[in-house]
């Protein structure tokens, strides 16, 4: 097995120290150019390539920043991290992207290994709707931003959608159209997210005159296809079907059209669809589906920012503020909601 090239052996080979091949790779300025030249060859030459992990550990500085988000199988947070990596890679720095796959205990791992990595810092969708893993990795000091949630009751930063505007949004739509009784497709009730696209949803109908029993909330534990799809064929159960379904988000949504599809039931005569984030997919359904627009790679971009903003290498150029973060959420009407009614 190859044995792996170390700063001695480029030492060696260009006729140096040790601290000059170090001042050359750290500090090249201070060193004569005719030497930095031979130390940059035998670099070369050698193949040598300096130990990041140890770098860190003698600086106690990362260049890697940690983002853990719900499922990085929804596009949703494919934007975030793209926007997270394109403001991290202008700073010269990485992403290590983890997937909570929304269970509070691989969240406790990841956020366990970043610390061990000591990651110069988090970007945070949370899990644990409890707090307690928040809490548990607050103990070491590595500072962290949440993204796609508002930090209440913490100091932290965070960036978000005003998700209770984006519920109203989507139900007002599908009142306006002529719905009086409507399917909610909800997701982990744990979740923030669901809640508050649940209240906005709530406050819509109110707006309307219409009580809570207007909205049929059908939970699923996942917040993807697989659990559209079965939350669609409840809805087919359901003796007084409603005429409209809101889902939490694009892909809960997107099954729920499929089980719709399958049985024949029509979109949008027969049952009016509206997802939640605008993934790419949604303009590309079978039905193309109307759906609230939330900023994702903004989201990531403006997390990102702030946590760079909190720890520069020389400290911020003014003492920084921990801000919250609310972006505004869009409707964007396709035909999945065009129903004549």
């Amino acid at each position: 097995m190859a044995q792996s090239v170390g700063i001695k052996d480029v030492a060696r080979a260009a006729g140096v120290s040790v601290g000059t091949v170090s001042n050359v790779i750290n500090r090249p300025d201070t060193v004569a150019t005719e030497t930095r030249a031979r130390v940059l060859s035998a670099i070369d030459r050698l193949g040598y390539v300096r130990s990041e992990s140890a770098r860190q550990l003698r600086a106690g500085r990362s260049r890697i920043m940690g983002l853990l988000v719900l499922d990085m199988g929804n596009p949703f947070f494919v934007d975030v991290a793209r926007g997270a990596e394109r403001a991290a890679r202008q700073a010269g720095l990485g992403v290590m992207v983890c997937n909570s796959a929304q269970s509070p205990g691989e969240e406790a791992e990841y956020l366990s290994l970043f610390a061990e990595q000591r990651v110069r810092g988090v970007l945070l969708t949370p899990a644990d709707a409890t707090g307690r893993n928040i809490e548990a990795f607050r103990r070491h000091g590595i500072p962290f931003v949440l993204v796609d949630r508002v930090a209440e009751g913490t100091t932290e930063c965070s960036v978000s959608v005003d998700d209770v505007a984006g519920g109203a949004l989507a139900v007002r739509h599908l009142v306006d159209a002529g719905h009086r009784s409507i399917a909610y497709v909800s997701g982990p009730p744990g979740l923030n997210q669901v809640r508050d696209r649940r209240t906005g949803a709530l406050e819509a109908l109110s707006e309307a005159g219409l009580g809570p029993d207007a909205l049929r909330e059908l939970p699923t534990e996942r917040l993807d296809v697989a659990a559209g799809r079965d939350a669609g064929a409840r809805l087919l159960g359901l003796a007084d079907r409603p005429t409209a379904v809101f889902c939490a988000n694009d892909l809960l949504a997107l099954g729920v059209l499929q089980a719709m599809y399958a049985a024949g039931v029509g979109v949008p005569d027969d049952l009016a669809i509206v997802g939640y984030d605008d993934i790419e997919f949604a303009a590309a359904a079978a039905v193309p589906l109307t759906s609230v627009r939330q900023p994702a790679v903004t989201m990531g971009a403006m997390a990102a920012d702030l946590l760079l903003e909190e720890t520069e290498e020389d400290g911020p150029a003014r003492p920084h503020e921990h801000r919250r973060v609310v972006l505004q959420p869009e409707l964007v009407v396709r035909r999945s909601s065009l129903s004549a009614r």
